[in-house]
């Protein structure tokens, strides 16, 4: 048994599990198949929001959409080496079949597509390959993930998942690059994808050659779509990104690439945390949540919380319903964790996966008086092709080139509460200051 397979009498057991719950129908499914959406490195299944939003808007069934969430997001050092709060190629292929397993069973299917972004493209490989994944799998949808590899020098971090030359993607590349029954697509950028350049100066090697270039994400037998001038992660979350998800998988046009607004959005999502310095995406219980309707205009409150929860061992805070015209501002307050005010621009229809992870205070910001940050979740920020402000002026701090900063910042000195406006491209909000010196920081998040 090759050392990263899952155990072949699982899945050959979940497999005859599937196919004896969907029934006899089932080979002669017409309609559209359930779609798994998978997140990279670091990240949650929060990123799959707007994707999600527009599959809906363009009439596909949410019971058919699910995202997961890989308990530890972050990748060992060494694939071969256990580590507190990261995850191995091992884990996420067991974790990635169990949610498959979940999803065929829920809607009775024997198929369904596999979306996944970075890192989650090498789960989604690993699981077709080596975890029985190719008799459930029938398309699987790969963006921006480093199929060759991050760098691909002989003798660097020769165990590292994301090391061409390194025994995963090694075995994975071996022979066919696809596997033979299952359709693949990769969706790659034409030279802004932090993770596929050709010098190394974004992931720690300023000036020497990664045995990488811009084609790195490309696999051959593949359909393999250029996306150009898109960033690393809008390969995954760009309305660019989703046509050709939604192209792969009926076959024809989408009809909108905007959500379409609901009227009565229903929002709950999850709270997690930091362990052992990194993110987590295991449910924090006890940490108090309190969302108000703000002023768009000066940040101000509207009242009273619209919701309030604190979360028990589920982590869950909502469920919530909210107006798709409004803008909200999340309080979230847990212990060790600074009070965290989230502000948002308008939620048009519902999610399950409004994620809010805390993260530890940041001791550099200790002498400043309030922090407000910008960040982009779903996209990195451009200088000359994104336009971004916090309070008038473009803040410092972020690189030039090719975009890899997600995130922006400006520090405030000790004054009363002000209003912030803050924009990015297209999208509009005003926050608040809050003191850093009671334990308040600020996030401006967007959601495109």
């Amino acid at each position: 048994m090759p050392r990263r397979s899952l155990p072949r009498a699982v899945a050959a057991l979940l497999i005859a599990m599937i196919a004896a719950a969907a029934g006899p129908a089932a080979a002669a499914e017409e309609e559209p198949p359930p779609i798994l959406f998978v997140h990279g490195n670091g990240d949650s299944a929060a990123l799959w929001l707007t994707t999600i939003w527009r599959f809906e808007s363009n009439g596909y069934d949410p019971a058919l959409l699910a995202a997961l969430d890989f308990t530890h997001p972050l990748a060992r050092r060494d694939d071969t080496i256990a580590e507190a709060n990261r995850s191995g190629t091992i884990d996420q292929a067991a974790e990635l079949s169990a949610a498959v397993t979940r999803l065929l069973l829920a809607t009775k299917r024997q198929k369904l597509v596999l979306v996944g972004s970075s890192r989650g493209g090498n789960a989604i490989r690993n699981y077709i390959r080596n975890a029985g994944g190719a008799a459930t799998v029938e398309t699987a949808i790969l963006a921006g993930t480093p199929n060759h590899g991050v760098t691909a020098l002989p003798g660097r971090a020769p165990n590292n998942e994301f090391s061409g030359l390194g025994p995963f993607l090694a075995g994975l590349n071996a022979g066919a690059e696809v596997t033979p029954g299952v359709r693949f697509l990769t969706l790659r950028s034409d030279r802004f994808d932090k993770y596929a350049q050709p010098v190394g100066d974004l992931v720690g090697l300023p000036g020497q050659k990664t045995g990488i270039d811009y084609d790195g994400p490309a696999l051959a037998g593949a359909e393999n779509i250029v996306l150009p001038g898109l960033d690393h992660r809008e390969t995954a979350f760009h309305p660019l990104a989703f046509r050709e998800m939604y192209r792969a998988v009926t076959g024809r046009e989408p009809a909108t690439l905007d959500p379409v607004p609901e009227e009565r959005p229903v929002l709950d999502g999850m709270v997690s945390g930091w362990e052992n310095g990194g993110p987590t995406n295991l449910p924090l219980a006890g940490a108090r949540v309190e969302v108000y309707e703000v002023d768009p205009a000066t940040g101000e409150r509207r009242g009273e919380p619209a919701h309030a929860r604190t979360t028990a061992a589920d982590g869950r805070w909502g469920p919530f319903r909210a107006s798709p015209a409004a803008y909200y501002e999340f309080v979230v307050a847990a212990p060790g964790y600074p009070v965290t005010h989230v502000y948002r621009t308008p939620f048009p229809r519902s999610s399950r996966y409004v994620q809010l992870r805390l993260h530890p205070a940041d001791p550099k910001l200790k002498e400043a008086g309030s922090v407000v940050i910008l960040t982009r979740p779903r996209g990195y920020l451009g200088h000359g092709r994104d336009s971004f402000t916090i309070d008038g002026a473009v803040p410092d701090g972020v690189r030039t080139g090719v975009p890899a900063d997600s995130t922006a910042s400006r520090l405030y000195p000790a004054t009363p509460s002000r209003s912030v406006p803050v924009a990015l491209n297209g999208e509009r909000m005003t926050v608040r200051t809050w003191p850093l010196a009671e334990g308040h920081v600020v996030y401006a998040e967007f959601h495109y």
